[in-house]
């Protein structure tokens, strides 16, 4: 199993409508890093679901309902998506400020490539958000 975060602005498709939609296709990546990360994303790993803009916080977990598949409607084949199922919201977010603060998730690439929109965790990583959301 991998681990990923997955980034997106609030005001656009914030974490509570996710979970009123059960799951979405995480589609509109145009970034080749981000798109390859994508790719290698399989069933059921765990994703962390960032609000970014003024919120800059994770806001909940996911998990990868269906593997990379070109997609809908980009006609040359160069970009993917993946179908996310949502699966709780955080109880309390992790803020942008406590990834920074933090000795193992200051290495992210949340922090150290600001602008991708999919990235890896490693599991050390995960469970280091999971154990600040309980705090």
């Amino acid at each position: 199993m991998a681990y990923w975060l997955v980034k997106q602005e609030p005001e656009t498709y914030p974490f509570s409508r996710f979970m009123e939609d059960k799951s979405t296709i995480w589609d509109g990546i145009r970034n080749y890093q981000a798109r390859n990360f994508l790719k290698e994303m399989a069933l059921k790993d765990e994703v962390l679901y960032y609000h970014s803009g003024g919120e800059k916080a994770v806001a909940g977990l996911a998990e990868v309902a269906e593997t990379a598949f070109p997609e809908p409607g980009e006609a040359e084949g160069t970009w993917f998506a993946v179908k996310l199922k949502a699966i709780r919201p955080f109880k309390k977010p992790v803020t942008l400020a406590m990834v920074r603060a933090d000795s193992i998730l200051c290495e992210t690439y949340l922090v150290r490539q600001t602008r991708l929109s999919v990235s890896p965790l490693t599991r050390e990583q995960f469970d280091r958000f999971l154990e600040l959301e309980k705090q």
